[in-house]
């Protein structure tokens, strides 16, 4: 549902990928360069990188970038997500993901469409209301998994295209520093 949502749009996005989500479900890893989307990196484990030792680290990244790239036939660089925006701002795995050509991007405006609670409306409504706050550049997080995500993203990108939004890949935003979050992600929430 997420790629014909973006397919009638005729909008291209930014898919985060972790290596044993790839290996998975390695149909619908396939669909996203094939159909014109950009991939980037979210790990192998999905793990909070600072807790990783140095080996541990190094394993999750290349392991990640193997089956990313044997799979999809794309190259996740430059782009890399860490899991819950964690170790974003920790020197050794900034370190980490340099060595390996990576730079992370973080978010501007959060769905949290992972709620099971959470309607297609809300996740909408916050989407729309997080990006008019922002303003230009705004990174949206999505998760595709989510019902409300599949169901909320038509909405969403038939309201912003109403105003006249230009909606883009983060590869698009080269004027932006795309490393940090607009605010690090609360306690206990999931971000992924």
């Amino acid at each position: 549902a997420v790629f014909d949502a973006l397919a009638a749009a005729e909008v291209r996005a930014m898919f985060f990928l972790q290596g044993r989500w790839v290996r998975a479900f390695s149909g619908a890893a396939r669909r996203i360069p094939d159909e014109g989307h950009l991939v980037g990196s979210h790990s192998h484990f999905h793990a909070r990188l600072p807790h990783l030792s140095d080996g541990g680290l190094e394993f999750d990244l290349r392991e990640a970038e193997r089956w990313i790239r044997a799979t999809t036939g794309a190259s996740p660089r430059p782009w890399f997500r860490c899991p819950w925006g964690n170790g974003a701002q920790d020197a050794r795995v900034r370190e980490a993901l340099e060595r390996h050509g990576f730079t992370h991007v973080g978010w501007d405006v959060v769905a949290e469409d992972w709620e099971e609670s959470r309607t297609a409306g809300e996740v909408a409504e916050d989407v729309v209301a997080g990006t008019h706050a922002v303003g230009d550049g705004a990174v949206v997080l999505f998760h595709t998994w989510p019902e409300a995500t599949a169901d909320a993203l038509p909405s969403v990108l038939e309201r912003l295209r109403g105003e006249d939004a230009r909606l883009v890949t983060v590869a698009e935003l080269i004027d932006r520093d795309l490393s940090a979050a607009a605010s690090p992600p609360l306690a206990g929430s999931n971000p992924r």
